[in-house]
């Protein structure tokens, strides 16, 4: 039999449309509130339970260009299941409901009022909403087949900095006056007036460099930061490492398109993987070969780690004083944050707490999320007394 209409698997209708925009924002769709508001009409006007009605409802609201739609497609497949094309239209029990809400289908081969037997494969919603439970679990908590899900969906994601105004300049049609090219056009025109050409400072995303803890006690949650670190690389101008006893530049690694073969080089690649944690003789490390030379200088740096510090904390707590004045933003992403009674009391956590910007979860695929929101420049998890600039 059915579910309740207000509720499939548990969780409401509106929360599994609402996640599947959000997880189209971290893959780098600019989903916006009110492209969002008319996706939730278009999906209640039609048939919320197929799988069809609710993408093409999806790709015509949510979609804004070319770039868009190969994102979407991706989102599409990993949180309503793979599908080589858009499915078929399916036939429907009811007539489309007065309000938003997903309808469940009775299960493959249960008879219909009408005779015959529904197509097989699970209901959309029931794909949707298993998708939905899974961007808030824990990622240690999974099984075989949701790490799977989750990795589809990490494939999807997009990591871009902040933008940031650059010393290059465009023509444009606002702006300041660009001197050279009016003068130009004035001679061409043999000093009869013409318009003032104008020009505007080109915006461009800053660079992004994720410190990755590989260390024995980040270990359960390896390669889900692997993976989102992956999906960033592609999107272009971020760097990524890994800390352990060892500090381990893998960016060239990652850079290939496969992810199971990007981790496969990582794997060959990282000499250090469930070691101990030295991470203030590695972020010094870092500063001294590559973050003062220019990597870290106006970027933000997001360090993914629980925060275990078996060597000096106040060495980690000065090399964290050191990156703060270099970065534009620090960002620390712990996945023990959102466990129940957490306080970041361990002395390295301690001791980089002051030096940090925003401090985060980072435990489940719901929480990457807001870290990507955050690096693009939202204020969630800005720590108290400091806004998200750092200031």
């Amino acid at each position: 039999m059915g579910a309740s209409p207000a509720r499939t698997a548990g969780v409401p209708a509106d929360a599994v449309l609402l996640g599947f925009i959000r997880a189209l924002r971290a893959a780098g769709v600019d989903a916006s509130a009110e492209r969002g508001y008319a996706f939730l009409r278009a999906v209640a006007a039609l048939r919320p339970g197929v799988r069809s009605d609710v993408y093409w409802a999806g790709r015509a609201t949510l979609c804004g260009g070319h770039d868009d739609l190969e994102r979407y497609e991706r989102v599409f497949a990993a949180y309503f299941g793979a599908v080589g094309a858009p499915p078929a239209r399916q036939p429907v029990r009811t007539a489309p409901p007065s309000r938003l809400r997903l309808v469940v289908r009775e299960a493959a081969g249960a008879p219909r009022a009408g005779g015959g037997s529904e197509p097989p494969g699970p209901p959309t919603a029931v794909l949707a909403s298993a998708a939905e439970v899974l961007r808030h679990r824990d990622v240690t908590e999974l099984d075989a087949a949701e790490r799977a899900q989750l990795r589809r969906l990490l494939a999807a994601f997009t990591l871009e900095g902040q933008t940031r105004r650059s010393a290059r300049r465009r023509p444009a049609r606002r702006g300041e006056v660009d001197p050279r090219r009016t003068v130009r056009e004035l001679l061409r025109r043999g000093g009869e007036p013409a318009l003032l050409r104008r020009h505007a400072r080109v915006a461009r995303p800053r660079r992004v460099v994720l410190l990755v803890d590989v260390s024995g006690s980040m270990g359960p949650y390896a390669d889900a930061l692997l993976r989102f670190a992956h999906a960033a690389v592609r999107a272009g101008r971020t760097e990524v490492f890994t800390v352990g006893t060892r500090l381990t530049r893998v960016t060239r690694e990652l850079s290939h398109r496969d992810p199971d073969l990007a981790m496969a080089e990582v794997a060959a690649a990282v000499p250090d993987w469930r070691g101990g944690t030295r991470l203030g003789e590695l972020l010094r490390e870092f500063l001294n070969r590559w973050g003062q030379r220019g990597m870290a200088r106006g970027a933000i740096v997001v360090l993914l780690s629980d925060g275990w510090e078996r060597g000096d904390p106040e060495l980690l707590g000065r090399q964290m004083r050191r990156l703060h004045a270099l970065a534009h933003q620090v960002v620390w992403a712990n996945p023990r944050k959102a466990r129940p009674g957490y306080a970041p009391l361990a002395a390295g956590m301690a001791a980089a707490l002051p030096s940090v910007d925003s401090f985060v979860a980072g435990h489940s695929l719901a929480a990457l999320e807001r870290l990507a929101a955050v690096v693009r420049g939202a204020r969630d998890g800005a720590v108290p007394g400091k806004g998200a600039d750092g200031a």
